[in-house]
């Protein structure tokens, strides 16, 4: 299934250095547009099967989240993400080796059943998900590679 929205940026870094960030809660929220930060529940660390609550913010609207890794190996790092119970998204990380470091890809697959879509509206501020989703992919892919090249 295509994404939603997609992105990639090649870094001049390891991928291993790149997984350690994109699987990292506090590493991610320093990166991302609008995740700011989260607690593995049922684990140490990141691992297939691992849960996390996360804190969403966009301007003063914040919501929290509750995801599950479905993949954690040095190439890909991804989550399915819940509220209130709800399958809301899924984001992976796919990294792959270059010759210079790595291309990374950020993608988000819209998983909310079509009723939930206003009420989601309301609680983030956000009209048109995949649009908004794609400029913040973008931001954030910019903000990682800044991250990892400075290592």
């Amino acid at each position: 299934m295509t994404p939603d929205a997609s992105a990639h940026i090649d870094v001049a870094a390891s991928p291993q250095r790149v997984f350690e960030l994109v699987s990292d809660l506090r590493g991610l929220s320093g990166c991302a547009e609008e995740y700011t930060g989260g607690k593995w529940l049922n684990a140490a660390g990141p691992r297939v099967g691992a849960r996390f609550r996360g804190l969403n913010k966009r301007g003063w609207r914040m919501w929290p989240t509750t995801s599950t890794v479905t993949d954690c190996s040095p190439t890909r790092f991804a989550f399915e993400v819940k509220s209130l119970g709800m399958a809301v998204s899924r984001w992976q990380y796919d990294i792959e080796a270059t010759p210079e470091g790595c291309r990374v890809t950020e993608s988000t697959w819209d998983r909310r059943p079509g009723w939930y879509v206003p009420i989601t509206q309301l609680a983030t501020g956000v009209k048109d998900r995949a649009v908004t989703n794609q400029r913040n992919i973008e931001a954030t892919l910019e903000r990682l590679k800044r991250a990892v090249e400075l290592v």
